[in-house]
């Protein structure tokens, strides 16, 4: 995976809002530590029971998904940033080939739909014709309506 610093986009950038990031391999064996680090962040910044749970599952979720696609070698690379009352969450790949993405039309897209405030797919063009693939999410506080 690249060092690209184009991650710093509109939708996770906000200088007042401490940011943690986390480059792991691409492997599902690493995923519990992300999981660990979404949980401690949002345990941290107050929220309910049930927020921490939902962010620690959708973030399990998100990186697993990506896991799938990602091209062999490559680094999973997920970025934290943590707001006053919501944390928002961006995890990329690099992806295994040019047609490689993420389906929303999943068992496991639905979950990610249920436990975060909303969630999207990125696509971008990556290094050496492979995409960066990617899922951006964000998740509240407290308790939301379903």
């Amino acid at each position: 995976m690249s060092d690209r610093d184009d991650w710093d986009s509109a939708d996770l950038t906000d200088p007042g809002s401490p940011t943690v990031e986390v480059r792991t391999a691409a492997s599902a064996a690493l995923i519990p530590t992300i999981r660990a680090v979404a949980s401690d962040l949002a345990a941290r910044a107050d929220f309910d029971l049930d927020a921490i749970s939902d962010l620690r599952m959708a973030v399990d979720e998100a990186c697993a998904t990506l896991v799938d696609v990602a091209a062999p070698g490559s680094g999973l690379r997920c970025r934290f940033q943590v707001r006053d009352d919501r944390i928002d969450v961006r995890a990329e790949v690099e992806g295994a080939g040019a047609d490689a993405t993420v389906a929303t039309d999943t068992f496991g897209w639905r979950v990610l739909e249920t436990l975060t405030d909303d969630v999207s797919v990125s696509h971008t063009p990556g290094p050496d014709g492979r995409p960066l693939v990617g899922i951006v999410l964000g998740k509240s506080a407290g308790a939301t309506e379903r």
